[in-house]
This record gives structure tokens, C-alpha cells and sequence, in this order.
């Protein structure tokens, strides 16, 4: 977490200040913003893979004061504008596409400005899953369940309890319950209560159209921003299907118990 404010050099409002984060993920936060910011991400990753990873950013939801552009040898691509009211939204470039230049508005109170966004860099293969970002609600083939066990965030066997919808941010939020858990990034997934039940919320666009439904489901997926974003979710019986049909020719690319 970066944050740099504005106030201290509030008298020279065309001061440009740099800033360089080291993190795969984080957060920043310019206060009071006056000037300009240059943002510079250097991850402790050999220079030579730096080719290979794509940046994303998401805006916070009250984030003002300032324009954030694409820059590369001096020139400017707008990426967000000041009071773009897009909640939820996550813009992504490649990494060697430029560095990151946010260039404060002209403001009559800047105490009142914070300007702040999430970032991550990831690999462009995985930036590009063609099933999460180019058709989020496409049915997985066998091959994309199978691999969607072995390299997502999350792999788990649950159901979904409820399911709420978010009209403003375009997006669904599935409440499951974990009958079992394979694996987690991150503790998406708890226990709660006194009956010791695990728990936790995948979030994936509206347009899919999630409804509760009986039985279980193989639920997968990537942790973006903090939060779990659905993958591949087959019935677990087509799962245990397919899984049992590459186990005995030889083809799963990983070894997961399907029970």
C-alpha cells in the first residue's frame, strides 16, 4: 500500500513525483492530489519476464481528483477518467504497453480528492483466460474443467445456498456451502457458526443468469482483487464422469480425489 498525498507540496502544483512498487499486488492511494504521479512497477521477477505479464488496475469506488494514463516515451493513452462512475471496472494492459501516469484535475478543495485503485500482474496466459474474460458464461469442455482443476485459485465441492444480484455493478454473488475443499489461494472459504459448516461467496457477472439449484457443483476459479471470481463449475457428477474417463486413458493432467 502506497500512499502519497498531495499537501506536501502543495505549492508547486506541477511537480511530478515517482513511485515504485515492488509488489505482484497491492493497492495505492494519493491524497489530496496536486500534480502529477508516476506510477512504476518493478516486481522482483527477472526483467526478461516482464514481456509476459499484463496489469490490471481497479479503481476504488470513490476514487477522485485525478485522470490515471497509459504513458510510454512521452505519450499519453487515457485510461480512467476523473468522476468515471464504473463500479467494479478493471482495465488491463500489457506490461510493456508503458508505465502508469496519473495527472491531478484542477480542483477548487483537494481536500476533499482521493485518488486510489488495486493493482495485480499476472501472466498474459492467465490475464487471458478465454473462459473468464472473452465468454464468462460459456459451458467448460471437458479439457478446460480438467485443467481448471489443477492451475485455479480455488477448487471446491459445494452447493449454492443463495444467490444475490448486484444491479449497480453488473454482478452476481453466489453464497455456497463447502461440502469439500480441495484447495484455496486465499481464506475465501471458513467455517462459520456452531454447526462448523464452511462457507464462502464466488462472485461472476449478472449477465450469466445464476439461480439456486439442487445437488452439488465442482466449483473453480481465480482470486481477483480479493475476490473469488468463478471459473469452470460443472455438476460434480459430470465431474466425477469426466475425471474417471481421463484417469483410466491416461489424460488427466493432475490428481485430485473426485469423491
Amino acid at each position: 500500500l502506497s500512499s502519497p498525498s498531495g499537501l506536501t507540496h502543495e505549492s508547486h502544483k506541477k511537480d511530478v513525483e515517482q513511485v515504485y512498487l515492488r509488489c505482484s499486488e497491492g493497492s495505492i492511494e494519493w491524497m489530496y492530489p496536486t500534480g502529477a504521479l508516476i506510477v512504476n512497477l518493478r516486481p522482483n521477477t527477472s526483467p526478461a519476464s516482464y514481456k509476459h505479464l499484463t496489469v490490471c488496475i481497479k479503481p476504488f469506488k470513490d476514487s477522485a481528483g485525478a485522470n490515471i494514463y497509459l504513458e510510454k516515451t512521452g505519450e499519453l493513452k487515457l485510461l480512467v477518467r476523473d468522476g468515471d462512475r464504473s463500479p467494479g471496472k478493471v482495465y488491463c494492459f500489457g506490461y510493456d504497453q508503458g508505465g502508469l501516469f496519473i495527472e491531478a484535475t484542477p480542483q477548487q478543495d483537494i481536500s476533499r480528492k482521493i485518488t486510489g485503485f488495486q493493482y495485480e500482474l499476472m501472466s498474459k496466459g492467465m490475464a487471458s483466460d478465454l473462459h473468464t474474460v472473452s465468454a464468462p458464461c460459456r459451458p467448460c469442455s471437458d479439457t478446460e474443467v480438467l485443467l481448471a482443476v489443477c492451475t485455479s485459485d480455488f477448487v471446491i465441492r459445494g452447493s449454492i445456498q443463495d444467490v444475490t444480484n448486484e444491479a449497480e455493478e453488473q454482478e452476481s454473488i453466489i453464497h455456497v456451502g463447502v461440502n469439500k475443499l480441495y484447495r484455496q489461494k486465499s481464506k475465501v472459504f471458513q467455517l462459520t457458526g456452531e454447526s462448523g459448516n464452511w462457507r464462502g461467496q464466488i462472485k461472476t457477472p449478472l449477465e450469466c443468469g445464476v439461480k439456486p439449484g439442487d445437488g452439488d457443483f465442482l466449483f473453480t476459479g481465480r482470486m481477483h482483487f480479493g475476490e473469488a471470481r468463478l471459473g469452470c463449475a460443472p455438476r460434480f457428477k459430470d465431474f466425477q464422469r469426466m475425471y474417471k474417463e481421463a484417469k483410466d486413458k491416461g489424460l488427466n493432467p493432475c490428481e485430485i480425489g473426485p469423491d
